[in-house]
């Protein structure tokens, strides 16, 4: 028992991936349980969110609020992410290029797309806490994100689908207010119990990595969800693994190139996590109401691909620290 549960700790992200993969293909296939299919369906929607709140409340439980400040490396990120949206953009609008795309190679551009520009997602604080990092100035950069993010889309987008109707303020609203549920609310609720209640507080910190576990609850949701959209996706298995391949060579490149950047500021792990790590299931939510919905099939499979290297990272992290 005591080497399932060490397995189940040092592979956290891998088995919540399978198992998340696993369970939804079970309940599709089998006949017998799609009434508890149809039951739990909303019931896993519903949990996604707490446990995403949970997650961040117990993170900035952690965090020092007056370390919170932009510092230089979130610049240079800043300005690599506007040049991976640049070269896609350029490749969709340039008429030489342009001309010469075909629908299934414009869906393609569409998802990688979707890859580049999603903000960074709120769990990179958490991966880069359990990697060592600086929690306080990861969260730092995944509220500019957030903001770039929200200017950009309402600018983009109309410029891809000519009939996609993004009023700019609307769209910055919608992105504003999900920064401010998924990251404000969570870090406004940490810093009362951490000064009103400091009882709870040191309760609450001395569990050890439980933001990570409820993390592991929240990726085996979203595997699902993904696996779910690749299975009903309407669309060949060639143009399929083709994004799908696609969305792991943009995932390496931007990693790799998050810690290239952090390198020259000491802070490989803080901007290889903001810059590689994005909030996929906004990216979903984006192509699917304001693009094509196929092109949510690469964010769908990124997702994947950011877990299996943050589990890389941290096993690599774990390793390390059990060689000292």
């Amino acid at each position: 028992m005591k080497k399932v549960i060490r397995f189940l700790k040092d592979w956290t992200l891998p088995v919540a991936m399978g198992l998340g993969a696993l369970l939804y293909l079970v309940f599709a296939f089998v006949p017998a349980l799609d009434g508890a299919a149809v039951f739990f369906a909303p019931v896993m929607d519903a949990l996604l969110p707490v446990f995403m709140f949970g997650v961040l409340f117990v993170t900035f439980c952690k965090v020092d609020f007056h370390a919170m400040r932009p510092v230089w490396w979130h610049l240079w990120v800043l300005l690599a992410n506007l040049l991976f949206v640049g070269i896609v953009m350029a490749v969709i609008l340039c008429p030489p290029v342009a001309t010469h795309l075909t629908p299934q190679a414009r869906i393609l551009m569409e998802a990688l797309l979707m890859c580049v520009i999603a903000p960074c997602a709120t769990a990179a604080a958490v991966v880069t806490q359990k990697l060592g990092g600086s929690l306080e100035q990861t969260t730092t950069y995944t509220f500019l994100s957030n903001f770039v993010t929200a200017l950009l889309v309402p600018v983009c987008f109309p410029l891809i689908e000519k009939g996609a109707d993004v009023p700019f303020l609307s769209a910055f609203a919608k992105i504003l207010y999900q920064v401010l549920v998924l990251l404000v609310l969570p870090m406004l609720l940490a810093y009362v119990v951490k000064h009103r209640w400091p009882g709870l507080h040191r309760r609450i910190v001395s569990v050890r990595d439980l933001s990570f576990y409820l993390w592991g609850c929240s990726l085996m949701i979203v595997t699902g969800t993904t696996v779910k959209n690749i299975v009903h996706a309407e669309a060949s298995a060639v143009l399929l693994s083709i994004i799908a391949m696609t969305g792991l060579l943009v995932c390496v490149v931007q990693f790799a190139v998050g810690r290239f950047i952090g390198h020259f500021f000491h802070r490989a792990q803080e901007a290889g996590q903001a810059l590689g790590q994005k909030n996929t299931a906004f990216a979903i939510w984006l192509a699917y109401t304001y693009l094509n919905p196929l092109a949510s099939v690469g964010p769908g499979c990124y997702i994947l691909w950011q877990n299996i290297i943050n589990s890389a990272e941290i096993w690599a992290a774990q390793r390390k620290e059990k060689g000292q």
